[in-house]
């Protein structure tokens, strides 16, 4: 499966969880009622920055594709999620390497707080709409703010398992290309999320190097189209 099915997985461009998955579902536990460890991370974060490390394993854990990058938040409403393939042991990339930092291969999603761009490498391919047209039922829309939390997803916490305390998150409609999302949290701080989609397919993504509240650059929750790329759709002014 192309690296480009991975960051859809994750944007929406992105079971309990398949026993097989890298990380296991945790047992689920009666909602509280009360603020679930994702409402108390979401309080006071102004912005997020780090690295992590991604994989897809398909209905029988076999992983079929991993990569690596970089998300940034900036709240309300702007991230920036960069994401370069890495070789799956096997696989003909495997044997083939490309550089390090992907040698300019993978894929860029911008969201700029008005228009949410999606730039596939690969491709020499950029893709445009307004944020408000655009499926916003993701998780990475819920780590900047720019939905409504509560309304856009049904949230409740489901344990603790392997040192982590988990929340589980299902969209709220069936647009979303995710069935479910678990995110994993150790003394109050993001550590992992781990999706299933519809093809029961699952992505762990393990965040390393996290810095809440640090400064971000404007340039880095924005997006000009490099130079000869193909264009689809209009941005909004």
């Amino acid at each position: 499966m192309p690296v480009a099915r991975l960051l859809s997985l994750l944007l929406a461009l992105a079971a309990p969880l398949a026993a097989a998955a890298a990380a296991p579902a945790p047992p689920a536990a009666p909602a509280t009622g009360g603020p679930t460890p994702l409402d108390k991370y979401l309080d006071n974060l102004r912005t997020l920055r780090t690295s992590f490390v991604q994989t897809l394993a398909d209905p029988h854990g076999r992983e079929i594709d991993r990569a690596n990058g970089t998300l940034i938040v900036q709240r309300p409403g702007k991230f920036s999620w960069d994401i370069h393939p890495q070789p799956v042991a096997g696989s003909a990339a495997a044997a083939n390497p490309t550089p390090a930092g992907g040698g300019g291969a993978g894929q860029l999603m911008v969201c700029d707080g008005v228009n949410l761009w999606f730039y596939d490498r690969d491709l020499q391919q950029v893709t445009v709409k307004a944020v408000d047209a655009a499926l916003s039922a993701t998780p990475a829309m819920l780590l900047s703010g720019a939905v409504d939390v509560r309304k856009s997803f049904a949230i409740s916490p489901v344990g603790v398992r392997e040192g982590l305390d988990w929340v589980l998150v299902e969209p709220n409609g069936t647009q979303a290309d995710f069935r479910r999302a678990l995110f994993g949290f150790e003394h109050g701080d993001l550590q992992r999320m781990i999706l299933e989609d519809k093809l029961d397919q699952t992505a762990t993504i393990i965040f390393q190097k996290i810095e809440r509240n640090g400064p971000v650059r404007t340039a880095e929750v924005s997006f000009t189209p490099p130079a000869g790329v193909d264009v689809i759709g209009t941005p909004r002014k």
